[in-house]
C-alpha cells in the first residue's frame, strides 16, 4: 500500500471523527465555535498520528522490519527523491537528444526501483548500492556533464571530457539497470514457483479417475468396446 493511499485511508478516518468532536465539544460541554474548534483539531491530530503509527507497524510486521531498519529506509527513500529531483533539473541543460533519452532512461530506471522498494521496504536490501553509490554517481556525473556542455567553449580536451562522461553514465545506466533486476528478483522467483505449483496441478486434473482396481488396459478394453 502505498504512502498516497494510507493518508487518504487516515483523511477518510480522520475527518469524520474531527466533525463528530466538535460538535460534541460545542453542543455537549459548551465551549463556544473557537475552542471547538481548536479541541477538534488537536483530536484530528492525535487521530491521525495513531493510525499512521499503526500503519507503519502494520508494514514493520509484514516485512519483518525493525523500527531502526524501517525509519532508515524511509530516510533513504527521501534522500533518494531528493536526487532524482536533481536529476530531473538536468533536462533543460543536456543539448543533445542523445543525452536527453540517456537521461530519460536513468530517470525511469531509478523512479521504478524507489517505487518497488516503497510498496516492499524489505527490498531496500536487495537495492543497497543503487541507494548508496549508484544513484550518487548518477546525479553527480549529470551535473557535471551539464556544466560542461553549457560552456561556450569546446576544446578538444572539453570535448573528450564531454565524450568520457557520457560513456560513464552509459555504464551507470547499464549497471541501474541490473539494480532493477536484482529487486524483481524475488518476484521472478516467486513467480517460478508459482507458476510451477500451477503445471503440476493442471497436470493431475488432465489425469483420468480410475474406479477401485481398475487399471489403465481395463479402461482401453472398455472404450474398444
Amino acid at each position: 500500500m502505498s504512502e498516497v493511499v494510507q493518508s487518504i485511508i487516515r483523511h477518510f478516518i480522520n475527518i469524520p471523527i474531527m466533525i463528530a468532536s466538535w460538535f460534541v465539544f460545542f453542543f455537549s460541554f459548551d465551549t463556544g465555535f473557537l475552542i471547538s474548534s481548536a479541541l477538534a483539531i488537536g483530536v484530528y491530530l492525535v487521530t491521525n498520528f495513531g493510525i499512521k503509527k499503526f500503519q507503519q507497524r502494520r508494514i514493520m510486521k509484514k516485512h519483518q522490519l525493525t523500527l531502526s531498519e524501517y525509519f532508515h529506509i524511509q530516510k533513504q527513500l527521501k534522500e533518494a527523491n531528493k536526487k532524482i529531483r536533481t536529476l530531473n533539473s538536468h533536462y533543460l541543460k543536456v543539448r543533445s537528444l542523445s543525452s536527453f533519452k540517456q537521461l530519460f532512461e536513468m530517470n525511469r530506471l531509478a523512479k521504478r526501483i524507489i517505487s518497488l522498494v516503497k510498496t516492499n521496504p524489505r527490498k531496500f536490501y536487495q537495492a543497497e548500492n543503487f541507494f548508496y553509490a549508484h544513484l550518487d554517481s548518477a546525479v553527480e556525473l549529470t551535473s557535471k556533464y551539464a556544466l560542461l556542455v553549457s560552456q561556450p567553449v569546446k576544446d578538444r580536451e572539453m570535448k573528450m571530457a564531454l565524450e568520457d562522461t557520457r560513456e560513464t553514465l552509459e555504464s551507470i545506466s547499464l549497471v541501474m539497470e541490473d539494480d532493477l533486476k536484482n529487486v524483481l528478483s524475488s518476484d521472478i522467483e516467486h513467480l517460478k514457483m508459482e507458476l510451477d505449483f500451477a503445471k503440476l496441478s493442471v497436470g493431475k486434473m488432465e489425469q483420468p479417475l480410475y474406479l477401485k482396481g481398475e487399471s489403465e488396459d481395463d479402461r482401453k478394453t472398455i472404450e474398444y468396446k
